[in-house]
């Protein structure tokens, strides 16, 4: 009875707290469907007006489809990249395993914004600004070391007697890394892609200092967007987003189970 007695508070307190995390996310869904000319609570008028008004800008649509190509870029190169390098520095262990982790992850370290003021400094004189490339370079540093962290603590955590077995009855290296390793650190790999895919394309800071005129990523867009002007249109969008994170997450529940992709 006592237990009842001190949960309840507990479970009121947590639900007070959840509606405080979650209250400007409940509020972004009723504003993008005002039909006024700026961001009211509660709106006036309904409309959909906004929505119709962000599938007729073509720079937001541009930018939204650059951040999307962008994202899958950058996610694919992180995983090509942190795969191997976390099997180097968990299982063979070798004397520059802990310089080459500390090295991939050393941009956790660093403040954005003195992040992204070096790597303009760096890609000034290499050419690299306003250009694609130089964004998939940019973005590689910081979702680099999330699926190295990711894939390592996973590689970690396997059981190595799988792998020792696969090697004891014949298999070569190649072929137990292909056929045992990688399926196993497929929750792993699941969770790390979904991971870099949003900080890619969330990504404002680092892409700020990298665009130009002619080439802008969607968080770029309305960043701008709302320096000029304050309309429901920022509000239609950010519902939009809400739904692919929650795409994201059901991808990630519906191919390995969202419990599996964290390390216990």
């Amino acid at each position: 009875m006592e237990t009842n007695t001190t949960s309840l508070p507990m479970k009121i307190l947590v639900a007070v707290l959840f509606l405080f995390l979650l209250g400007p996310v409940i509020l972004v869904v009723p504003i993008s469907f005002s039909g006024e000319q700026i961001l009211s609570f509660p709106p006036a008028s309904w409309s959909f007006r906004w929505y119709t008004a962000l599938f007729n800008n073509t720079p937001m649509i541009s930018a939204f489809w650059t951040s999307l190509l962008l994202g899958a870029i950058v996610t694919a190169i992180s995983l090509a990249a942190a795969i191997p390098a976390a099997y180097v520095i968990v299982r063979m262990r070798t004397a520059g395993s802990g310089f080459l982790y500390n090295f991939f992850t050393a941009p956790l370290l660093l403040p954005t914004i003195v992040l992204g003021l070096a790597i303009l400094i760096v890609f000034a004189s290499m050419g690299f600004l306003g250009t694609f490339t130089g964004l998939v370079i940019g973005h590689l540093v910081i979702t680099l070391p999330y699926a190295l962290r990711v894939l390592a603590t996973t590689l970690g955590n396997l059981p190595l007697a799988c792998e020792e077995a696969a090697s004891t009855l014949g298999g070569r290296p190649f072929t137990v890394f292909r056929r045992v390793t990688l399926p196993m650190m497929a929750p792993g790999i699941v969770a790390a892609t979904a991971l870099c895919f949003l900080v890619s394309f969330d990504e404002v800071v680092i892409t700020l200092f990298l665009t130009g005129p002619r080439l802008s990523t969607l968080p770029v867009q309305l960043f701008h967007h709302v320096e000029s002007r304050a309309d429901p249109l920022v509000a239609s969008v950010s519902v939009l987003l809400i739904f692919l994170t929650l795409a994201v997450v059901i991808i990630v529940d519906r191919t390995v189970g969202l419990s599996k992709t964290f390390v216990k």
